[in-house]
């Protein structure tokens, strides 16, 4: 399997990005796909996952209220809308899939990765 992020990027306390991961070479109807981020110095976080039938989702305390995933099965792709974005958002965020469910989020380790990408929060 292979991901392709994007959407990364510097975005000022208080801003919004959006981050999206294509998948390709596995299917969201199999697989729950969600993000994690590492900041330096910190512990890998799962951030947040969305199952593959049911659409069930998983949010971290640190981003409920404030991040919202969704997904297009029909473009294998997810999605991941941060809003009220705050300095401590600061991470490499990764896209990861996982067979059915997401019982891997928060302290486990998916099956599959994407590369990472770099989300900086300005205080």
């Amino acid at each position: 399997a292979q991901f392709v992020e994007s959407g990364g990027g510097l975005a000022p306390a208080g801003g919004s990005l959006r981050l999206s991961c294509a998948a390709f070479g596995l299917s969201f109807e199999h697989y729950a796909v969600g993000w994690f981020r590492q900041a330096p110095g910190k512990e890998r976080e799962g951030v947040s996952c969305i199952s593959s039938s049911d659409g069930n989702t998983y949010y971290a305390d640190s981003v409920k209220g404030r991040f919202t995933i969704s997904k297009d099965s029909a473009k294998n792709t997810v999605y991941l809308q941060m809003n009220s974005l705050e300095p401590e958002d600061t991470a490499v965020y990764y896209c990861a899939a996982d067979f059915l469910v997401c019982s891997k989020w928060p302290k486990g380790s998916p099956d599959f990765w994407g590369q990472g990408t770099q989300v900086t929060v300005s205080a």
